[in-house]
């Protein structure tokens, strides 16, 4: 099992209602949750921990989980409200206002981690659930609890305008890119990480820490990828790109899925990955991106989709 850990939010989606006017569409989301739910999609056995409300978005968001498979049993339910992410799309790229004050998902503390068996291979970590505390500090301490024993997945997915603490923040990603086993950076995320750094260099610096894979997804220019036996690179997929929302994310849940195909979700198996192991974790985290760009909003596609 492959256990995504972090935010699961309500995107209010400003649609055009017919003789009403605009209005607003509530749509599961989070960059975790996506992730999770491209993984449950393509048929992988999927699991997600997040702080997770009891009122009706709530329930919601936990419906669209069992909707695509996901185990949602790792999630602490609390008596306090869902985050609501209010979505503007301008040319296909999206603006967040949030409300998260108190809520479910950003309230969970250390004494809400789950625990996990045998059967849970990899976790996987990121995005604005890491900025704020007490959440941010929690998954970090679920981090560093499992990454002795288990492969960690690590997309810091940077939103410098949500940040207040840059300083608190710097020093959690720090910590959390030394824990890693698999890193995926876009370009953005680099610069705000190691401004001035190529990515070789970078690259070069987290596979001398602990990743075994180091990668950076670069849109329609593909994705580079970066091991302990060299580098590579997978083009993008052609798509009539709809928006990007989400693009990152199912790209993510398909390159996770790509490596439990080849048998690759270990620490040792990762640390001796062959090329064609890779790519073929690339083709299908890029196939996996195509479609979600395709369409709107963040809707992964299900393997049968695929062909």
């Amino acid at each position: 099992m492959i256990v995504c850990c972090g935010e699961a939010l309500i995107d209010m989606l400003l649609r055009e209602i017919e003789g009403e006017g605009a209005g607003y569409l509530p749509v599961s989301g989070g960059a975790v949750f996506n992730t999770a739910i491209t993984l449950g999609r393509l048929g992988e056995k999927a699991g997600f921990f997040t702080g997770l409300a009891t009122d009706l978005f709530g329930q919601q968001i936990e419906q669209s989980l069992a909707d695509a498979n996901v185990d949602a049993s790792f999630c602490k339910r609390h008596d306090l409200p869902t985050t609501l992410a209010f979505v503007k799309l301008t040319d296909g790229h999206a603006e967040y206002a949030f409300y998260d004050e108190n809520s479910a998902g950003r309230m969970i503390t250390k004494e809400d981690l789950p625990s996990f068996g045998d059967d849970v291979q990899a976790l996987h970590f990121g995005a604005i659930s890491l900025i704020p505390d007490p959440c941010g500090s929690t998954y970090e301490a679920l981090m560093a609890r499992e990454a002795e024993n288990r492969v960690i997945s690590f997309d810091p997915n940077i939103r410098p305008s949500f940040i207040k603490d840059e300083g608190a923040y710097r020093g959690r990603m720090e910590r959390m890119l030394k824990l890693a086993d698999i890193i995926k950076l876009s370009d953005e995320d680099m610069d705000w990480l190691m401004p001035g750094q190529t990515f070789e260099e970078v690259s070069a610096q987290l596979i001398s820490n602990s990743a075994s894979i180091v990668l950076m997804t670069k849109g329609s220019a593909g994705v580079d990828a970066v091991t302990r036996s060299g580098t590579f690179s997978a083009p993008a997929k052609d798509a009539i790109v709809i928006d990007t929302v989400g693009a990152g994310d199912s790209f993510n849940g398909g390159f996770l899925a790509g490596l439990r195909r080849n048998n690759c979700l270990s620490k040792s198996a990762l640390a001796e990955i062959t090329e064609a192991q890779l790519l073929d974790a690339l083709d299908l985290a890029t196939d996996v991106a195509a479609v979600t760009v395709s369409r709107a909003g963040a809707n992964p596609p299900w393997q049968n989709e695929l062909g």
